[in-house]
């Protein structure tokens, strides 16, 4: 499920496999882009005098390169290697790791679904263009569910089974924190107004994160934040609370945050 008509732009970082080394330089096979061949000269093999390129690459390795030049015409492509520093080569090794996680989760996601190849070519080309990777995908599923598919032509029972295998697979790094809201009100449509000031509290959104909202007892709610880190949890935590509170102040009602239920009585 890729196509194999996309190349790779300069200045990129490619996976490739050394198929070839020559007293020139060697030709490799570049993982990500349908095995396209590219070609690193023996002065961008290492900074300084190269003498035997084989010093310094073997056949079968796998190695990190910029992409220097491409001409799709010519079906060419330069690369280098001493341009590419240690930390860049480990950031996109992982990248590459995790990309292949994807491509076999989404297999699964075929194969449990029985979704022919065809839509699930369609499925895969929705997913690289909202995401950009299927990795980044799953992991975005896993953290939001759902939603993270809304907008797209996907069918529900494959974003089901995409969030199900993301869920099982992936162990994001979280926060999960809790803050309690007291929310009062004397008037008729007093239970409308705690409604509205929760939905407030509710619409209070953070790209990777997620607010849940329960009722514990009356008046009180608890606004549960997952995030990526305490203050981002801290900061949608506060903000949700004073929107709710906020809210039924408005219609006169009554409205106090605690940030642990152990600083009131219930």
């Amino acid at each position: 499920m890729e196509n194999n008509e996309i190349w790779p732009e300069t200045g990129d970082f490619v996976v490739c496999t050394v198929i070839n080394v020559t007293d020139f330089g060697a030709y490799t096979r570049l993982e990500e882009f349908g095995g396209k061949e590219g070609f690193i000269h023996i002065s961008e093999v290492k900074a300084g005098w190269v003498k035997y390129v084989r010093d310094h690459v073997r056949e079968g390795q796998k190695i990190v390169c910029k992409v220097l030049n491409v001409d799709s015409s010519r079906r060419h492509i330069d690369l280098s290697l001493k341009d590419v520093n240690d930390h860049q080569k480990r950031a996109k090794i992982q990248d590459w790791k995790n990309e292949q996680k994807g491509a076999k989760w989404l297999q699964f996601v075929s194969e449990e679904t029985k979704t022919d190849n065809n839509i699930m070519q369609t499925v895969y080309e929705t997913i690289i263009d909202k995401f950009g990777s299927i990795y980044l995908a799953f992991e975005d599923a896993a953290m939001n569910g759902v939603d993270s598919f809304a907008g797209t032509d996907i069918s529900d029972k494959v974003v089901e089974t995409i969030v199900k295998i993301a869920q099982e697979n992936i162990k994001l790094p979280f926060v999960d924190i809790a803050g309690y809201v007291d929310l009062t009100s004397d008037k008729p449509n007093g239970i409308d107004i705690i409604k509205k000031a929760l939905k407030a509290a509710s619409k209070v959104k953070k790209t990777d994160v997620k607010v849940d909202i329960s009722y514990i007892g009356a008046p009180r709610y608890r606004i549960k934040v997952i995030a990526p880190d305490y203050k981002t949890a801290e900061g949608v935590l506060k903000k949700a609370a004073t929107a709710a509170t906020d809210t039924i102040e408005k219609a006169d009602g009554k409205g106090m945050f605690h940030r642990h239920i152990e600083s009131v009585k219930a």
